[in-house]
């Protein structure tokens, strides 16, 4: 019935429906697609769960501060001491500042430094909800006007910070696209060895993508999907690596079924029927794994989970349609020059990993156990593992002005005047308020109260970064303060307190998350498998591969790439990927183990399973992992991070755990992988070396 059911898809008529309908998808969804960048939002605030301090302070902060005005600083230095002349020049600019287009309230300043080599001067922009886009432009234009001979000029603060950012990041969706797509190229030729084979999964890999962006488009716009920046780059290279991966395995069995069957077409129906299990399996491992996202509080991490998943689910209809269409179409002359003709033999059998097969079953438990030994020892580079959070001047993998204006002020003794702690209370207690924020270490003067509507408005400048430990202890000591303040219900807010409460979702959501996603993908392992001591044993050996992989990325964070530390958020981000797409492999392995082991026994059908399924898994692991590290060309340390990590930990998956860790366990363990089930085939099993034709005798014998 299955197979039936796959031939329908590639006949010989249906072949071309499949084609249709996929043009007027990917044609429907390409206009919409590339409107996706105009739905996202990008907001520090609309990141945060409601239930954060500084959102629900945030909320009672529109009447006294418009949500879109973005504080922007004008900073000044010269070593040798600001003249009078610049001083006085400094001040002109103020008048000049405050005639912008989009400037709202008075312009501070110029503020000067003590030592008499810095000042600054505040202006506060304010455009609308995507008003961050504007600021490139605006601060040429600031720097234009506050140019002062002999005196550098930074533009910082938030407004400077959204300028270099906006610059960094342009036109870098398609940047990431074309490098993606050519890394993906050269290792798709280098693996095939045809000059025409590797254009089908980049073909469906792109309608994928296409097709993915016009739906999120649309849900964005319409039913509040969240979607940033950060999700639209990581859906890139997830469809683009995991699309890569379904079409290899798909391709590899039906070069085999090519070489059993004349016909294109049924070789197409039986590839179908062998392959779409496991590529359903390890997409629905995936899907499920990035869902429990849905379970975060930070908003930007619960709104990845359906963006990436949509993405993973459409990649995996296009990969079981369309791409088979294609190659049924093209027929076998797309392979060339290595056609695989009707009733030729099958090469994997006497291939390198036949050979790897052989050497691990002469010893499977000395094999298994040294290798747990070897990637237990890389754990303990979690130690070195700090993920207290990135100060704004450690976020970036590249210098900005505005982190160097910060730093500027910070070595001056001048406090960024657009970085403020804003307190809420209710009317009538804000001099009592006040009175709290008063004398604590690093925190300003306290503003006037503000009183509208029944609620009352303070604030005060906070010292050092704005995502620094010292400024986020400040924040808890102004709220320790004015919570104490009967019948104030004071809410604090700010962009420390935003970026504080930040980290404290982002650590909650690992407690949470993780073993969620754990459970989850033993489900689907204990489900695909119809066992329960395989899926148990698979899912420790993922676990055991991302702990390595995190603890080896630790030591290259610290000694190698000098990153000052990690995102709260790394390590949830890098467990779902890891663990979701590492358990790929192990799926691909094991669904062809379980299915030579019902004809050949277990271990024999262990053997095969690795030798047929070897080189595509590898090639498929070194797509993966080669995609996810193009997330190093953003400069943003998470991302690099993030992409580092990723890569390393499915080399890990593909080139140990899988190909010798799970081999020599299966080996080791021999029908009881199975258990409780029991194959009927095992109850005959005869040792890896027995083998019933020449082909597989070569393939198990020592």
């Amino acid at each position: 019935m299955h197979r039936q059911l796959a031939g329908s898809l590639t006949g010989r008529i249906t072949k071309w429906a499949v084609l249709v309908f996929w043009l007027v998808a990917v044609g429907v969804s390409g206009a919409f697609a590339s409107k996706l960048i105009d739905v996202q939002n990008n907001e520090a605030s609309s990141w945060l769960p409601e239930s954060a301090e500084s959102t629900r302070a945030y909320e009672k902060l529109t009447p006294f501060q418009d949500p879109n005005a973005i504080a922007t600083v004008v900073v000044y230095e010269d070593d040798a001491g600001l003249s009078e002349a610049a001083v006085a020049e400094a001040t002109d600019h103020v008048e000049e500042f405050a005639n912008l287009e989009g400037v709202e309230g008075e312009v501070l300043g110029p503020q000067v430094s003590e030592d008499g080599q810095a000042m600054q001067t505040l202006v506060t922009f304010n455009f609308g909800a995507n008003g961050w886009m504007e600021m490139p432009d605006v601060a040429e234009e600031l720097r234009d006007i506050a140019a002062i001979d002999g005196v550098e000029t930074y533009i910082s603060g938030a407004g400077g910070q959204a300028a270099d950012a906006s610059e960094a990041f342009e036109g870098l969706d398609s940047t990431l696209l074309f490098a993606t797509l050519g890394i993906v190229i050269l290792i798709l030729l280098f693996t095939y060895r045809s000059p025409i084979l590797w254009l089908l999964p980049i073909i469906c890999a792109g309608v994928a993508l296409t097709v993915s962006q016009g739906l999120i488009y649309f849900l964005a716009k319409y039913a509040d999907l969240t979607v940033n920046g950060q999700s639209q780059a990581i859906l890139t290279i997830l469809v683009i690596g995991a699309g890569t991966d379904y079409a290899l395995l798909l391709v590899a069995r039906y070069r085999e079924e090519l070489r059993r069957h004349a016909d294109r077409h049924e070789a197409m129906a039986f590839a179908l029927h062998r392959a779409a299990p496991a590529i359903l399996a390890s997409a629905a491992t995936v899907i499920a794994g990035l869902l429990c996202l849905l379970l975060a509080e930070m908003n930007s991490t619960a709104g990845l989970g359906p963006v990436t998943a949509i993405g993973v689910g459409v990649t995996f209809l296009v990969m079981i349609t369309l791409l088979p269409a294609l190659l049924v179409v093209v027929g076998r002359w797309v392979f060339w020059p290595k056609r695989p003709a009707y009733g030729s033999a099958e090469p994997t059998y006497t291939g390198v990993w036949a050979s790897i097969g052989r050497r691990i079953a002469v010893r499977p438990r000395r094999v298994w156990v040294i290798t747990t030994v070897v990637l237990a020892i890389a754990c303990l580079g979690l130690f070195r593992l700090d993920t207290a959070g990135l100060a704004t001047e450690d976020s970036y993998t590249k210098e900005f002005q505005s982190i160097t204006g910060q730093q500027v002020l910070a070595e001056h003794g001048l406090v960024d005047a657009s970085n403020t702690v804003m307190v809420v209370a209710n009317a009538g207690s804000e001099d009592a308020v006040r009175e709290a924020m008063t004398g604590i270490e690093g925190v300003g003067e306290p503003s006037k109260p503000v009183v509208q509507d029944g609620v009352a408005f303070v604030q005060a400048t906070v010292a050092g970064d704005v995502a620094s430990t010292e400024a986020f202890d400040r924040v808890e000591a102004v709220r320790d303060r004015v919570h104490d303040v009967e019948g104030a219900d004071a809410l604090v807010g700010g962009w420390s307190a935003i970026y504080l409460d930040t980290k404290v979702a982002s650590t909650r959501d690992n407690l949470v998350i993780i073993p969620i996603v754990l459970l989850v993908v033993l489900l689907i392992l204990v489900l695909l498998l119809r066992a329960l001591a395989a899926p148990v044993i698979l899912l420790g050996t993922v676990v055991l591969s991302f702990g390595a992989a995190l603890g080896i990325s630790a030591l290259l964070f610290e000694y190698v790439f000098g990153f000052a530390g990690s995102d709260p958020g790394f390590p949830l981000f890098a467990f779902v990927f890891l663990v979701a797409l590492g358990i790929d492999y192990n799926i691909f392995l094991m669904t062809r183990a379980r299915e030579e082991s019902i004809e050949r026994g277990t271990r024999k059908g262990v053997l095969v399973a690795l030798t047929t399924t070897g080189g595509v898994i590898t090639s498929a692991g070194i797509v993966l992992a080669a995609t996810f590290l193009v997330l190093g060309t953003i400069p943003l340390v998470f991302l690099a991070e993030l992409g580092i990590a990723a890569a390393l930990g499915i080399l890990l998956d593909t080139l140990i755990v899988r190909s010798v860790l799970v081999t020599a366990l299966n080996l080791d363990l021999g029908p009881a992988i199975w258990w409780p089930a029991k194959l009927a085939s095992d109850s005959t099993d005869v040792p890896p070396q027995a083998a019933a034709s020449p082909g597989e005798r070569a393939l198990v014998d020592d």
